[in-house]
């Protein structure tokens, strides 16, 4: 999927951010026709873009035009809003606390109920946080050999500032939602927008 963006997507967790990585191997799409250049349309970039959207926060094709409605509706700059939305989702939020080492493990272990927002066991990856929420490692799950090794690396990974985490007790707080700025995900959504426009 890296090669097929042309960018990092992150989505091995550890394994990005070593020489096994496929994407530092081969820098240019998989397939046998990957390393032609053909010229890419206006359409081609906003398909790309899209593409890369719903493959970093493993979203389908439906749910990720759900998104973007909802966004088109809300105030504000659409391609921000819908950042926002995409950020705000639980499992991005677990990963962002440092809770995961991916995106694709954190919806796993979101799934599988290991955390409570609130006091009340979440498991639906797609749960919106707002501003308020506390999310915590819930009591019967902290003992899994997961959260020891995650509590061990926990440190390694800057945390964003739109949320209070207590490295601790494995539990963090949505302080705010996050502005455009600290969104750090290779995305021009400028293209999105004008995708969803036509």
């Amino acid at each position: 999927m890296c090669r097929r963006e042309q960018a990092k997507l992150y989505l091995k967790g550890d394994r990005c951010y070593t020489d096994k990585c496929a994407f530092l191997r081969h820098q240019y799409p998989p397939g046998e026709h990957g390393q032609s250049r053909a010229k890419v349309s206006e359409y081609g970039l906003q398909l790309r873009e899209k593409q890369k959207a719903r493959r970093i926060y493993g979203v389908l094709e439906k749910q990720f035009r759900r998104y973007f409605f909802e966004a088109d509706r809300r105030k504000g700059v659409t391609g921000e809003t819908l950042l926002q939305l995409l950020e705000s989702r639980l499992d991005n939020t677990v990963f962002r606390m440092g809770l995961a080492r991916s995106r694709p493990e954190a919806r796993q272990l979101v799934r599988h109920g290991h955390f409570a927002v609130n006091g009340r066991k979440v498991d639906i990856p797609s749960y919106q946080t707002k501003p308020g929420d506390e999310i915590v490692v819930r009591e019967n799950s902290k003992g899994k050999e997961v959260f020891k090794e995650i509590k061990d690396t926990v440190d390694q990974q800057g945390v964003v500032d739109w949320l209070d985490v207590d490295r601790e007790e494995l539990k963090g707080k949505v302080v705010r939602v996050p502005t455009r700025d600290e969104i750090d995900v290779p995305i021009s959504e400028h293209y999105i927008v004008e995708l969803y426009s036509k």
